[in-house]
């Protein structure tokens, strides 16, 4: 097995970065070290190795179940969501049989009934794969797509409901990423969930977030992939080159305390979610080629839903990452042609190549996610009527912190969408920016490990927080 988190201290000494200029010096000695190296070449051969004809054969596979309806047969081994949920488990072992068992493979379910779309006694069933952490095992970020499909009329369990796009490639996707990314050793775990009921109202999501709590999993991002693999807009756009990536603005959990602080401190577009979006960004920026994130801020399209709310309703942070141009008419279709126009969510609607494009963004996020240190912890502020910044956050200690160089710190404008500036400072907990004026500009913290992979930006306060 190939390992992340290999490289040696002292060759991160010749890589060399940029020591602190006077204008922000730090409160410890130890921040004038040279950074660690701000590439991670193992992030472009992860990307590499995501393949198109693999995503092409498993949403044939997926489309060859004739529907996979929330509601649909389950006994059969050939049609319905129960043969597909037992061949996408089938293939988890697989996967974890090539790596020597390292990924365990589960079931996580409920029965649910009494609902509008699920009215009568329905087993709704996740299947989940865990490639556990080496230092950190309860650092979790978790990737899904939904196994469900569905025509015009939700509750339609017996007509052919190809969903091929919607959402095989987001099933595809995740099994594709367990493929790569087992080839490798992370110090966090990654979770690979293959989740049902989402076309009935996002049950299998609210099913697994329950069940992370319970289980005491620290969840920093889920990675929500629905519909990734149509290049063609119902507004006559054709676009291979831009993905969308939806998060909240403000955590749906936040106290009224909370947004009294806010109020007066900031965090509107600083919420971990907002700051997961940015971070993904950056990673298409580098790793990615020919894509390019657009950042939309908001939970989702316009008053819809996706299977990353039930975790940012738990206090998870979760974003959506999907297409840019959607054809709805390849969206919730009775299979038919009226005027000349072709309905329904075929595989003729997939372009491989870009299926492969946005699998491998989300490979290269959940690789360096995993990879980081742990996340900045009560990350706190001050610098009010001063001329400058200060900020702290808690140094983790014990095997979590094995991988651990430092920390960098960020600002921007409060107008920018993305992170502007920053320094590295080193393995302190706590900074001081000269010459900074807190007023003017947005903050945070990122952990940085001794190879160079990086945390998302935490924003200071309950407003931006990733948890403990």
């Amino acid at each position: 097995m190939k390992k992340t988190g290999s490289a040696i201290f002292c060759t991160l000494l010749l890589a060399g970065a940029t020591a602190l200029s006077a204008s922000a010096q730090t409160e410890a000695p130890s921040a004038h070290i040279l950074a660690p190296p701000g590439e991670t070449p193992v992030l472009h051969e992860m990307a590499a190795a995501t393949s198109a004809e693999r995503l092409r054969h498993d949403v044939e596979k997926l489309v060859g179940f004739g529907t996979r309806h929330t509601l649909s047969d389950t006994i059969s081994d050939t049609r319905g969501i129960g043969a597909a949920r037992r061949w996408i488990e089938a293939e988890f072992n697989r996967i974890s049989e090539s790596c020597g068992g390292c990924l365990e493979v589960i079931t996580v379910s409920d029965t649910v009934s009494g609902e509008t779309r699920i009215p009568d006694p329905v087993e709704v069933v996740n299947v989940i794969a865990i490639q556990r952490g080496s230092l950190d095992p309860t650092r979790m970020v978790l990737m899904s797509g939904d196994i469900d499909s569905r025509v015009s009329d939700p509750m339609d369990a017996t007509s052919d409901s190809p969903g091929a796009n919607d959402n095989a490639s987001g099933v595809a996707g995740v099994l594709e990423a367990a493929r790569v990314l087992s080839r490798y050793k992370f110090p966090g775990t990654i979770v690979y969930a293959a989740l049902s009921g989402e076309e009935q109202g996002l049950f299998g999501g609210k099913i697994l977030a329950k069940y992370a709590l319970d289980q005491g999993w620290r969840i920093k991002a889920v990675l929500n992939n629905d519909m990734i693999g149509n290049i063609s807009g119902i507004n006559g756009v054709i676009d291979n080159a831009t993905a969308r990536v939806f998060s909240e603005g403000t955590r749906a959990v936040e106290t009224p305390e909370e947004a009294r602080l806010r109020r007066f401190t900031g965090g509107e577009v600083d919420s971990p979610s907002r700051n997961l979006a940015r971070y993904i960004d950056r990673l298409a920026d580098r790793y990615i080629p020919n894509l390019d994130v657009m950042m939309v801020y908001r939970l989702d399209r316009f008053g819809r839903g996706g299977h990353h709310r039930p975790f940012n309703e738990a206090g998870m942070p979760g974003v959506r990452i999907m297409e840019t141009n959607e054809d709805y008419t390849r969206q919730h279709q009775d299979l038919r042609t009226e005027n000349g126009i072709a309905y329904g969510d075929v595989l003729s609607g997939v372009d491989f190549a870009y299926n492969a494009k946005l699998t491998a963004l989300n490979v290269v996020t959940l690789g360096a996610l995993a990879s980081s240190p742990p996340f900045p912890a009560n990350v706190a502020i001050k610098g009010a009527v001063r001329p400058s910044t200060t900020l702290s956050w808690a140094r983790p200690e014990g095997a979590a912190a094995e991988n651990l160089a430092g920390y960098r710190v960020y600002w921007r404008l409060t107008t920018d969408p993305q992170w502007t500036y920053s320094r590295w400072v080193g393995d302190v907990d706590k900074v001081t920016l000269e010459n900074i004026v807190i007023d003017n500009y947005y903050f945070g913290v990122a952990s940085v490990s001794r190879d160079g992979f990086e945390s998302p930006v935490v924003f200071p306060g309950p407003a931006g927080s990733f948890g403990e």
